[in-house]
């Protein structure tokens, strides 16, 4: 029985991989006499397998970064290594649950097979149809689908085994939560400007001169590239699209949901063993003995379990009329529903709304706009590219296409037109003055092309143009000095329990602060400062232009009471479970390929990255 629920839960994520991940896969199947990209002893990875773990991997970086990614981006990013990293680590379990015997049988495979929802019918039975079209979509066989739950099923058991029950040592979450949820009461004064005792000097100008020579890194430049790009948009193309109305009635009819919403309940749902148990729920509800909240606390769940959010009369079934004709606040039932007789509790009634045509005519043009602005940019690619090829230049592609070019000095953190997208930030962090134009993609539909015109070092901007920039920072400076100067004087008598008050400081208190924490309008290591300090301690702090005088009045234990605490403690028990877990997953994949022996085809890794480019 273990073994069942364990690999329904796989098959169900297998399947996810297959039917989601993996519309398409079919363009990229390999053929030819290379069946294996490699093996761990008895258990093999084979080409078709690491092409569609690849493959998955590629597009939830695109996914990731809402554009394509190129294979040899992905190689960059070591994505193929991680991939076959894994696969060598399943393989090695794969093989460990062979020598160890270790599989399900013939009817536990069926009755997997048999209950996932991609395989049934209308009426909800399996279907062989449905069966054979998804896995010829995922380029796969029955009998390679089926040896994958086998061997998927064996591999989860075996990985189970080593490390179901492990729980994190108490002394190490106690330590971690005293280090995050520690609190600090303390008292502290701000001192600016208008606290000096004295006007500053005006700064000579050997004052300025010897600033700026101490301070040369932030008169510094940052490394400069100078670039000559060409782009195109779908916003640069809209003007030129044409809607006509037909499209637009075709658009509104197929978002007829959209913009003809019927009335609508907002309700949760509590379902019962039995009529007589429901009744006896309401019963109790209505006579004051219990509450809507406890009856679901008691069967261990939240609301947000039995929430089912904004419903239709349809979607509510025989439900329908007694929630439509409830107040809000009312429980209404028992009434019979697919899972059982349910209470209802009725929190919220949405009206029905309805967008006329012409109300919608601008979202719908903006929309279809967008759409054929999007394909009209993808139609120009083919002709581009061939420009590019032929040894077009960026302003050749400025003058025969629609393209727009530019030049851009671009620097880390700048974020400024065309470099306000990360493709084009990271074309132009990564092109030398070697490379030739290449078309690349925006994430928004749009296309570029560039061009590393010169690389400019960094340089030191003379005094003489950042004069002024370099007189506020010796005020801030000075400021800074001629306060620590003058406060030593006033806290000498704080650590004997004087009051910031009788020292003439203004004092604020802030008590129960973590290193979580923040306190608004403080430097940078204000936190880290007072979780430094001793209790009673006094401590200075230096901001630009300001003093901050700290005295830490208590250091107090974990709030255990808090639930944000408890659920700190919770989530810190379970991460380092989860790593200690993957620890001795990971010492057991290592001691399997170390007894069984790993063999890798390069060729036939060759053979699949090939297939990407």
């Amino acid at each position: 029985m273990a073994s069942n629920n364990v690999s329904k839960t796989l098959v169900w994520i297998l399947m996810g991989l297959l039917i989601l991940g993996l519309g398409g896969f079919g363009v990229t199947n390999l053929s030819g006499t290379i069946r294996t990209v490699g093996s761990v002893g008895d258990a093999e990875i084979t080409v078709d397998e690491y092409a569609r773990a690849l493959q998955n991997e590629i597009r939830a970086l695109e996914a990731e970064r809402e554009e394509p990614v190129s294979f040899a981006q992905a190689e960059a990013q070591g994505i193929d290594q991680r991939v076959l990293s894994r696969l060598i680590a399943n393989a090695a379990l794969d093989h460990e649950a062979q020598r160890l015997g270790i599989s399900i049988g013939d009817e536990n495979l069926l009755e997997q097979i048999v209950d996932i929802r991609a395989f049934q019918g209308v009426n909800g039975e399996f279907d062989r149809e449905a069966y054979g079209f998804a896995l010829d979509q995922a380029g796969m066989s029955e009998a390679e689908f089926e040896s994958d739950i086998r061997a998927e099923t064996a591999r989860t058991l075996l990985q189970a085994a080593v490390v179901s029950g492990v729980s994190a040592p108490p002394e190490h979450t106690e330590i971690l939560l005293r280090y995050l949820a520690e609190r600090r009461d303390l008292t502290f004064a701000v001192l600016d400007r208008t606290d000096l005792d004295s006007e500053l000097p005006d700064p000579t100008d050997a004052d300025l001169r010897t600033y700026h020579q101490s301070h040369l890194p932030d008169f510094t430049t940052p490394e400069t590239r100078a670039i000559t790009y060409a782009w195109l948009t779908p916003d640069m193309l809209l003007d030129t699209v044409e809607v006509d109305e037909g499209a637009l009635r075709d658009a509104y009819e197929a978002r007829a949901d959209e913009f003809r919403r019927p009335e609508r309940r907002l309700v949760e749902r509590l379902v019962f063993a039995d009529r007589a148990a429901a009744r006896d729920a309401k019963a109790r509800i209505e006579a004051g003995e219990t509450t809507f909240e406890d009856l679901v606390e008691d069967r261990g769940l939240d609301l947000a379990d039995i929430d089912l959010g904004d419903v239709t009369r349809d979607a509510l079934g025989d439900a329908a009329e007694p929630v439509f004709s409830a107040a809000t606040g009312d429980i209404v039932g028992p009434v019979p529903t697919s899972l059982g007789p349910a209470l209802f509790r009725v929190n919220g009634a949405l009206a029905a709304q309805t967008t006329s045509f012409d109300e919608a005519r601008p979202d719908l043009r903006e929309a279809l706009a967008a759409d054929r602005a999007r394909r009209a940019v993808d139609a120009r690619i083919e002709r581009i590219e061939n420009l590019l090829a032929g040894g077009a230049t960026i302003e050749d592609l400025a003058a025969e296409t629609d393209m727009r070019m530019g030049q851009i000095d671009w620097h880390e953190g700048l974020r400024d037109g065309i470099a306000s997208y990360a493709g084009f930030r990271r074309k132009a962090q990564s092109i030398t003055p070697e490379d030739f134009p290449e078309l690349e993609q925006l994430s928004d539909g749009g296309i570029f092309a560039l061009r590393l015109d010169k690389l400019r070092d960094p340089e030191i901007r003379p005094l003489e143009e950042v004069r002024d920039q370099v007189e506020r920072a010796w005020r801030r400076q000075a400021v800074t000095k001629a306060l620590r100067a003058q406060v030593d004087a006033r806290i000498a008598g704080l650590p004997g329990g004087a009051e910031f008050e009788a020292l003439n400081l203004e004092a604020t208190e802030v008590t129960d602060l973590t290193r979580r924490g923040f306190q608004p309008d403080t430097p940078p290591e204000f936190i880290d400062t007072v979780f430094g300090m001793e209790a009673g301690g006094l401590r200075i702090l230096d901001g630009e232009g300001r003093v901050f005088v700290l005295r830490l009045d208590d250091i107090e234990a974990p709030d255990t009471d808090d639930p944000d605490v408890g659920a700190l403690l919770q989530n810190l028990e379970d991460s380092t479970a989860a790593s200690l877990s993957q620890d001795l997953y990971q010492a057991l994949a290592n001691d399997i390929r170390s007894r069984a022996g790993i063999e890798l085809n390069q060729q036939a890794l060759n053979a699949v990255h090939a297939n990407f480019q």
